[in-house]
């Protein structure tokens, strides 16, 4: 149970993770843009081991999802489940244990990742005793949240809830089952996948393509359901739709990672597998879309005066955008051409950047006044620019990416009449080079517009005081997020 003052909600969890996911945005998003210049100039970091691109673009993956957007998903989850569950969390020092372990795992993977100790794998890259670490959090972090739901007060379970739990049942699957190693030693800290050859590549590819399937999606899904009503001041456009979302969602995203793995050795059913549901995907995804951005129905005009509004719906449409490229780029034709090209990585930063970033960013814009005792941000202003300057970046980004992706691989797949390959790769990197430079801008803008809301948010806080919301008289289910 939980040991807080009692009559009041925990916001200090919650003001704690707001703070560091801008803290870590500013910092998953700073190596991001090193890398990028490293495409530009290589010999950028003169030599040095640990600043080399293999050394740091993991860093920058893993600092941008599970530091910046898990720093968020922690916040919003903490908040939202203690509000539409009208109780406080179910244990203070575990949930003070969730915050101070997660810390220690980003710290452990920003230390340890550029001296190269890692699993090698995507996504999943940290030394078997940080997986052990993150288990131990994860574990707590599902004891706190599911806790909190089986004491509420409110029969009803939030739709936002549903989302919130599926990520987090499914993350703890994953983790441990693609974390799975023959440990050798703990320092220098070594082990062994314990799978091998073309079943080693299907585990990752399960893993990679279901932590954006449930850590950057539906996760990110319990963050829309719950701030675009409550931004909106409208309930949500159909609750109904909600519900056949989510189970649809959840059960088709499973299937779908084989897609990674085109023209390899995985036999063609398990890839034609993966496609298959990857085209079924388009319809749960598009339909969480529609329902988030038709919930403005009798609100539109708020988008004119309201940049958080803004970053809310925006960020919507580049997850149907995202949703609608991934399933295309699965289709076996299309992937032959996409596939190894910065087209992916166009792909993949539509979807972090346009979906995942500004949906956090426009929920820490609501979250972190109320932490402080204020309804609005110190500065509105500051925020739009924050949206504009952070829209075209976006924008300049994967534009820059698609387009060199497509060159790239029709260049490498033109072939002479003879035969031979057209083109030297070398040649294809020269070409490229001009949109690097375009991706690094764009970057950058992106990184500008965290430090505008770094400096927002320091100065609402400096105007502000922490504070513990009162838990208000519990009332009937409703289809509107309560306040």
């Amino acid at each position: 149970m939980s040991t807080g003052v009692a009559g009041t909600f925990n916001y200090k969890v919650v003001r704690q993770f707001s703070i560091m996911t801008i803290v870590w945005g500013i910092v998953g998003m700073l190596v991001g843009v090193i890398v990028a210049a490293q495409l530009v100039w290589p010999d950028l970091t003169y030599g040095i081991p640990w600043l080399s691109y293999g050394r740091l673009r993991p860093l920058h993956t893993n600092a941008v999802i599970f530091a910046f957007g898990g720093s968020a998903l922690f916040a919003s989850s903490f908040y939202v489940v203690q509000r539409t569950c009208q109780v406080r969390l179910f244990s203070d020092g575990l949930a003070a244990f969730v915050f101070w372990g997660w810390q220690a795992v980003i710290v452990l993977a920003a230390i340890t990742l550029p001296l190269g100790f890692t699993s090698g794998k995507e996504y999943a890259e940290l030394e078997w005793p940080i997986d052990v670490l993150i288990t131990i959090v994860w574990v707590a972090y599902a004891v706190v949240f599911f806790g909190t739901i089986f004491k509420r007060k409110t029969p009803h379970i939030y739709v936002a809830n549903w989302f919130f739990g599926s990520y987090i049942l499914t993350i703890a699957i994953l983790h441990i089952v693609n974390s799975a190693e023959i440990p050798v030693s703990l320092w220098p800290m070594k082990s062994y996948s314990a799978y091998a050859g073309v079943q080693d590549a299907m585990v990752q590819w399960w893993y990679g393509h279901n932590a954006v399937g449930f850590l950057l999606t539906a996760g990110f899904l319990g963050m829309m359901y719950y701030f675009v009503p409550k931004q909106a001041g409208r309930p949500i456009y159909s609750y109904r739709l909600s519900v056949v979302h989510f189970w649809a969602l959840i059960f088709t995203y499973m299937w779908a990672g084989p897609h990674h793995l085109h023209y390899t050795a995985l036999p063609d059913w398990t890839q034609s597998l993966g496609m298959v549901f990857s085209l079924i995907l388009l319809a749960p995804s598009w339909g969480g879309m529609i329902n988030g951005i038709m919930t403005l129905s009798g609100a539109w005009h708020k988008l004119r005066t309201d940049p958080i509004l803004k970053f809310l719906i925006v960020s919507l449409s580049f997850y149907g955008m995202s949703t609608f490229e991934g399933p295309m780029m699965s289709i076996k034709t299309v992937n032959a051409l996409s596939h190894y090209t910065d087209w992916g990585i166009g792909h993949v930063h539509s979807g972090a950047l346009g979906w995942v970033a500004f949906i956090s960013i426009g929920s820490m814009y609501y979250l972190i006044p109320r932490m402080f005792g204020k309804l609005e941000m110190w500065s509105v202003r500051l925020i739009t620019a924050h949206f504009w300057i952070a829209t075209i970046g976006v924008v300049l980004y994967i534009a820059a990416m698609w387009i060199a992706g497509v060159m790239q691989g029709l260049m490498w797949r033109a072939t002479n009449p003879d035969g031979t390959l057209t083109y030297a790769f070398v040649e294809g990197v020269k070409a490229t080079y001009p949109f690097y430079a375009i991706r690094l801008l764009g970057g950058t803008m992106f990184l500008a517009g965290m430090l505008i809301m770094a400096y927002n948010v320091l100065r609402t806080a400096a105007g502000g005081k922490a504070v513990e919301a009162a838990i208000p008289v519990a009332f009937p289910a409703s289809l509107v997020a309560p306040a």
